[in-house]
């Protein structure tokens, strides 16, 4: 199952009966988890945490938005926390078995379907975003609603990515991308001083020479009598909450202030916990296993458990040696076009920095973020996969004594064995995909990582193949004549073009090679 994340922010922190309303919007959708709502009336602000499947959760954040656009009006609106639009911020987050390529495609979707529907520029950031100074959510929002509203339309570079070149007149514009777990860390400081709270943020962000993974502003909270650091923790397990707190308090301290209680914004990842408790604690020994909860918690699911998309190299080829049917070639078909997707990933990505690559800088991240989406989707068929020969299975063991059961298993039975010839035949779709993506990588990327352009086009040339060899002995035993026609049909067409496309690849990356060779 593949699950995400998201943690939209909106502009209201004071309002119970809308805070309430998005809430209830969220826990419309089937199959999503609200897993946590928090709201400040200092900052004027909420974050909701759910998570489910990809679709699902976009379908979430869509009907909370709807609700934000209704009821928040900008014009009225006041917090100490930066925001430009009702719905100022919705990230997408990947957790188990997705790809930060598939959060893009998911943010992309809800970029043009909120945009659409409610007239709202939207930006895309962080991992989305399609030029370098929109990574940075501060530098989109910079001026806020008000701000914004004289440029957008006037000025180029504050042109959304999506909807109207002119704000909307009470939800302002709105950011989505994809990006990874942060960790949303507030420090609040028995001063009222807002000097200090800024000292203190200045010492630890990333701008100006804290830590690299630090992103903080200094806030007045009039209401509590204190100043406060809020701060982002972009990439947590490289900068850690104790770190980070350690100079906050050091910095505070020069000014005869200490920090008297601290907030964790949203979730918080186990590992994260953990870091914290080792380091104040210092146990002689510490890992997630001796965690007593994660054995009994959530239907008495066991932390050590992983999929295969989960583990590593050796233990996933240990689960292929065993004499069992699954895994099998079908998964190991997918996992091969996940790495060469991969690889495509890695020379558009090598492509991107330096002047050298400043033309072709946007097309190499068009190419990297769509390889990044193949990839996702791979791995997620890797366990598809396994998980469709096993119905088949299950299907054939059904009891077939009366007239009903042989019906009914012979049903079964057929619509489990045309799912196992479309769980291939999509690993050879998106391994084709990708294999186009290898083709303008090999072309125009960096000539240093041609040769790995190259492995991506064997790679993926491999998947389409070992995929179509179990698309083929599915067809076999389908009675659907003009499913089977369809799908024989694909099979020629993708087996025989992507021959044609690596053939293609491997002779840009010949004479590429020969180029550097003689460069040197």
């Amino acid at each position: 199952m593949k699950i995400i994340e998201c943690v939209p922010n909106f502009s209201e922190g004071r309002r119970k009966e809308v805070i309430d309303a998005l809430a209830d919007a969220v826990k419309s959708v089937e199959g999503v988890q609200l897993l946590d709502v928090e709201y400040d009336p200092d900052h004027n602000r909420s974050v909701f945490t759910f998570i489910g499947e990809p679709e699902a959760v976009k379908q979430a954040a869509l009907k909370a938005a709807d609700v934000a656009v209704e009821k928040i009006d900008l014009t009225k609106h006041e917090g100490a926390h930066p925001r430009m639009g009702a719905v100022d911020v919705v990230p997408f987050i990947p957790l188990h078995g997705t790809t930060i390529g598939e959060c893009i495609e998911i943010s992309k979707q809800f970029a043009e379907e909120f945009s659409s529907k409610h007239d709202v520029p939207v930006y895309l950031y962080s991992k989305a975003a399609t030029r370098p100074e929109r990574e940075d959510l501060p530098n989109i929002r910079e001026g806020e609603f008000e701000g914004l509203r004289e440029v957008i339309g006037e000025d180029a570079a504050k042109d959304p990515d999506y909807g109207p070149k002119k704000i909307h007149p009470t939800a302002g514009a709105t950011a989505t991308g994809a990006r990874n777990f942060l960790i949303a860390f507030n420090l609040n400081l028995n001063t009222t001083d807002v000097k200090v709270a800024r000292a203190c943020a200045n010492a630890v962000r990333a701008t100006t020479g804290g830590f690299v993974y630090v992103q903080g502003i200094g806030l007045d909270l009039p209401e509590k009598g204190m100043t406060q650091v809020s701060l982002n923790l972009v990439h947590p397990k490289r900068t850690k909450i104790h770190q980070v707190m350690e100079v906050v308090k050091n910095e505070a301290r020069r000014f005869g202030a200490t920090v008297v209680e601290t907030e964790i914004v949203g979730m918080i990842p186990l590992f994260a916990i953990l870091d914290a408790f080792e380091y104040y604690i210092q146990p002689e020994k510490l890992s997630q296993e001796m965690i007593l909860d994660l054995y009994y918690l959530g239907g008495g699911t066991d932390p050590t458990k992983k999929t295969f998309s989960e583990m590593s190299l050796i233990e996933f080829g240990n689960k292929v040696r065993r004499a069992r049917a699954t895994p099998g070639g079908g998964s190991v078909a997918a996992a091969i076009g996940s790495y060469g997707s991969a690889l495509v990933c890695m020379v558009t990505g090598l492509s991107l920095s330096g002047r050298k690559y400043a033309a072709i800088k946007e097309e190499m991240l068009e190419h990297r973020h769509a390889a990044e989406f193949d990839r996702g989707v791979l791995m997620g068929l890797v366990e598809e996969d396994s998980d469709a020969f096993d119905h088949v299975m299950t299907a054939f063991k059904l009891p077939e004594e009366t007239a009903e059961e042989k019906k009914t298993k012979h049903k079964l039975i057929q619509e489990a064995t045309i799912h196992a010839a479309e769980v291939p035949l999509k690993t050879m779709r998106h391994s084709f995909a990708s294999l186009e993506h290898a083709k303008v990588a090999a072309e125009k990327g960096n000539i240093n990582a041609i040769t790995d352009a190259g492995v991506a086009a064997h790679a993926l040339m491999a998947a389409i193949e070992g995929a179509a060899l179990n698309v083929r002995i599915n067809l076999g035993n389908i009675e659907d004549e003009d499913f089977v026609k369809k799908a024989s049909a694909e099979v020629e067409k993708l087996t025989t073009e992507g021959q044609k496309l690596k053939e293609e690849v491997l002779e840009i990356v010949e004479r590429r090679m020969k180029e550097l060779a003689e460069g040197e």
